[in-house]
């Protein structure tokens, strides 16, 4: 559901505010023995705002892979959720069955994860997650990594950096620009209509959009006629790929749709790696079918260094860095804590998966 500005900058204060979860708890009860306390196990160095709350609650103890480079081995992993309550993770864990099995109990109250399973919901383990707050860091970097493709600065540091700037030249290192363009929406949400909203003082003459159904609220603020697949493709002077990955939108841009874009088209991609099909985008970039791509995510992650996209000067990889701003990703931890907190209290998270 939408959310408008001013309630996402509320949600976002209370996502890092810490919960006062003790108010009415006396100073000997917060300094609880830490047998007392729920046991929860961090699988990875999370920003320091997470866990200044967890810290700061006097509710948990908590074991953390105190590492920001290497993902905990999934054999260490499997050892550490032995006896847990709670497990706040990040998307490079597998939450599954073999991971719930391992912890030998069942978790009395949650996982508090941006790596969500439904091995935890069909076993009625809440879940807290962590989706608004990243909203507006993934749509600024959409825009600059449309901007960093089309105007070609990638292939210009280049030239510059290796001594390619020679004298000028009427038509070397052309872009196409956004002003007068017609930019295509796959997957009209918070994070489609914000990239909208900033790239419309870029005088984008129209704003369309396809997704399983029409969405007029969010289309209004925006201005965005919805059109088919095939119209998407056809109009579109830019796409961005905004979508959910599901069964129905694994590998949906393909040949079929490269083949029926224009030859002046961008295509990017800061939603999931699996919409692409990524041997057709090679195809479509290495022959002209279209003019480049920016991708922030592919399959797989990281993409190998030998992969024949990275051979291609129109084409923008990026290793997932979306969301990677400061204050998104604080953001991001203390919504996980504050979710994990109120769970093991049996409250209502502030957000929570539901099946």
């Amino acid at each position: 559901m939408w959310c408008s500005r001013v309630s996402l900058r509320r949600l976002q204060h209370i996502a890092v505010a810490p919960l006062n979860l003790f108010r009415n708890a006396t100073a000997g009860a917060v300094q609880r023995n830490m047998s007392s306390m729920s046991k929860v196990y961090v699988t990875r160095q999370i920003p320091p705002v997470g866990l200044k709350i967890l810290q700061e609650s006097g509710q948990v103890q908590y074991e953390l892979w105190d590492s920001d480079d290497v993902p905990v081995p999934r054999k260490e992993l499997l050892q550490k959720v032995k006896g847990v309550d709670a497990l706040l993770c990040v998307l490079t864990e597998k939450i599954d069955a073999e991971l719930l099995d391992a912890a030998g109990q069942p978790w009395q109250p949650m996982a508090a994860a941006s790596s969500l399973s439904e091995s935890l919901l069909l076993r009625g383990i809440r879940v807290g997650y962590t989706p608004e707050v990243l909203t507006d860091a993934v749509a600024e970097l959409t825009v600059a990594l449309l901007l960093a493709t089309s105007r070609r600065l990638i292939e210009a540091t280049h030239e510059a950096k290796t001594g390619g700037w020679g004298t000028w030249r009427t038509l070397w290192l052309c872009g196409h620009e956004l002003a007068n363009s017609t930019v295509g929406i796959f997957g009209l949400g918070r994070i489609g209509v914000a990239i909208a909203e900033r790239l419309a003082p870029f005088k984008v003459k129209k704003f369309i959009y396809t997704d399983v159904e029409p969405r007029p609220e969010l289309a209004s603020l925006i201005n965005a006629e919805y059109v088919s697949m095939d119209e998407l493709a056809k109009r579109s002077d830019f796409l961005a790929a905004c979508c959910a990955l599901t069964p129905e939108t694994k590998e949906i841009c393909n040949k079929d749709l490269f083949s029926k874009m224009k030859k002046t088209s961008i295509f990017i991609n800061t939603s999931r790696g699996g919409v692409v099909h990524q041997e057709d985008l090679y195809d479509a970039l290495s022959t002209g079918q279209i003019a480049g791509a920016g991708l922030d995510v592919t399959v797989p992650e990281p993409l190998p260094t030998d992969h024949p996209l990275f051979t291609l000067k129109n084409c923008v990889i990026l290793p997932h860095i979306a969301s990677a701003s400061y204050s998104t990703r604080n953001e991001m931890s203390a919504l996980a804590a504050n979710n994990l907190l109120l769970g093991l209290r049996a409250k209502p998270m502030i957000k929570e998966l539901k099946l």
